[in-house]
């Protein structure tokens, strides 16, 4: 037995002295390897998906050697591994630091194409890491930052390599958000709360009025002033819909017939969803 337990231990000890040597020595090694070297270490933690181990290396890279371009790449190189292991918060504070700090560094339109991505990707909960829930159904808080970033870096800098891929990421936020727009002028619409119903729909069109959205945002402004007795106004927004979809359900009289109850309880989900008793 005691044979077997000294062949155990020094397994372990061996083990660990392989571990060192193929990772860089642990936290020893943030204190004794050459700028780098340890920029090195951090980067190819990072490949390697080891974002923990990434992020520790360059955080004391940055603590022992404050000034230089290492440090500089470093700092931007750890709120990208912080993003990549999802602490969301700090390489955000992280990425604002970098911009603060270095705002005519070379790569700092890849800081504010960063910033956008934190931010688009940014949950509001652990839970929903998981159940992944309708993006249109949660607070739009982030989606609203990240389009505003996205927005910024396209703006400073148009030609930058991140700038296409950028306005795609707007495209699909600016439809979040007018999405998430309309789910409450329906909800407010179904409980017959008509003048906040039109009032959201409003919004759409204002601020969102090339997207999928627009469309049924008219209807529901429509059948909101013609509920409330709004002849001529029901009658203006009636053709403008007209004008600009002329194919929409709401001008052939297809919406349900408004003492529909079963109707009521369904939501608006767009036109593509069918409508009818």
């Amino acid at each position: 037995m005691a044979t077997w337990t000294f062949r155990i231990g020094l397994l372990a000890v061996l083990v660990a002295l392989l571990s060192a040597c193929c990772f860089g020595g642990g936290a020893a090694a943030t204190e004794t390897l050459p700028v780098e070297e340890m920029y090195a270490q951090a980067n190819k933690s990072m490949r390697a998906g080891n974002n923990e181990r990434a992020i520790r290396f360059y955080r004391r890279l940055v603590s022992r050697f404050p000034i230089g371009a290492y440090a500089e790449e470093s700092e931007l190189e750890l709120g990208y591994a912080q993003y990549q292991n999802r602490d969301y918060e700090e390489a955000l504070s992280q990425v604002n630091r970098f911009i603060r700090q270095y705002p005519t560094h070379r790569h700092i339109d890849y800081a504010f194409y960063l910033r956008g991505l934190i931010n688009f990707e940014r949950e509001a909960g652990l839970l929903e890491r998981y159940i992944k829930p309708d993006a249109t159904r949660r607070d739009q808080g982030f989606a609203r930052q990240a389009f505003q970033d996205f927005g910024e870096l396209v703006q400073r800098y148009p030609q930058s390599r991140y700038a296409a891929d950028a306005r795609q990421r707007m495209i699909s936020l600016r439809n979040d958000l007018a999405q998430s727009e309309l789910n409450v002028a329906s909800f407010y619409f179904r409980r017959g709360a008509y003048v906040a119903a039109q009032s959201r729909a409003r919004t759409i069109i204002e601020t969102y009025q090339e997207t999928p959205q627009a469309g049924e945002a008219l209807a529901i402004m429509a059948e909101s002033y013609q509920r409330l007795g709004e002849d001529q106004l029901a009658d203006d927004v009636r053709s403008v819909l007209a004008l600009n979809y002329p194919d929409h359900p709401y001008l052939r009289g297809d919406w349900p017939a408004r003492g529909n109850r079963w109707w009521q309880l369904v939501p608006f989900i767009g036109e593509s969803r069918a409508r009818g008793g």
